[in-house]
């Protein structure tokens, strides 16, 4: 072998390998809509669908099927046992599609847009949580999650299908800690808003809307580390009208991004209006 084949296959090999150090899951797409906008989405390689051989030929899984043969696929026919078997999550509904996994993206792309809106989770670890939080970014139109590598959920087949199919649009930042990251957001221009039930202010009283943000929501139980609430500019919390004393996280995050979203819509429409 030439000394520039050597340097061409060693090349490919660190390539291949740094692909995989940013790999977080996702291979495994569970559930029609999940399944459904990986197809609809062709943002990553699809390597096989199984789908209930029994099934209401109105329903999703239709679309499912649709959405595959417009992708050049065709989905493999399993009986109910089959598919259960395969499934990773208790319900696939009626299907199950493999795929390249979902990559990390550098934290500094989260902020290459002209109003920064990043979401961080410091230490969520309930799968269902991450997939609810992405589905709730993406619907605010949160700009990307930030997680820490260790000691959190990544994208298990129950996050994907929590998500919904917002792994395909919101981009993902896995970072070694997160009060490292909130810094380098800070010094990008972020405020750095923590959620927190003894919290400076109310959240809606925070004016999430008018600058880059980064909301940062703690871990189930514990909330924000210690490290983490030294790195916010503020604490807001959500007022609490009955007998529980907070939300969970995947809430906590729905009723922040929405206000966030609320404040950027008030913003724009008061724009358009001195315009």
């Amino acid at each position: 072998m030439t000394g520039g084949r050597r340097a061409r296959r060693a090349g490919g090999g660190q390539r291949a390998s740094r692909a995989r150090d940013r790999e977080i899951g996702g291979s495994q797409v569970e559930g029609p809509r999940a399944v459904l906008e990986l197809l609809t989405a062709r943002r990553r390689a699809v390597r096989s669908i199984w789908i209930e051989q029994r099934h209401d030929r109105r329903g999703a899984l239709t679309e499912v099927e649709a959405a595959a043969d417009r992708a050049g696929l065709r989905p493999k026919r399993v009986d109910t046992q089959v598919l259960a078997s395969r499934a990773r999550t208790g319900a696939p509904q009626g299907v199950i599609a493999t795929a390249e996994p979902v990559l990390s993206v550098p934290l500094a792309e989260l902020t290459r847009v002209s109003l920064p809106f990043v979401v961080a989770l410091d230490g969520v670890t309930d799968p269902v949580n991450l997939g609810a939080v992405l589905r709730t970014a993406d619907a605010a139109g949160a700009t990307g999650v930030v997680v820490p590598r260790r000691r959190s959920a990544h994208l298990t087949p129950a996050a994907t299908k929590a998500a919904a199919g917002a792994v395909e649009h919101v981009p993902v930042a896995v970072v070694s800690g997160i009060p490292n990251a909130l810094e380098r957001l800070r010094r990008a221009g972020c405020w750095v808003v923590g959620l927190d039930e003894r919290g400076d202010v109310i959240l809606a009283e925070a004016g999430l809307g008018v600058e880059p943000v980064a909301l940062v929501l703690g871990a189930e139980g514990r909330g924000l580390a210690r490290l983490t609430r030294e790195r916010c500019d503020l604490l807001a919390r959500i007022p609490m009208h009955g007998a529980l004393s907070s939300l969970n996280v995947g809430a906590a995050a729905a009723v922040a991004c929405f206000e966030v979203a609320r404040h950027r819509a008030d913003d724009s429409a008061e724009d358009e209006l001195r315009s």
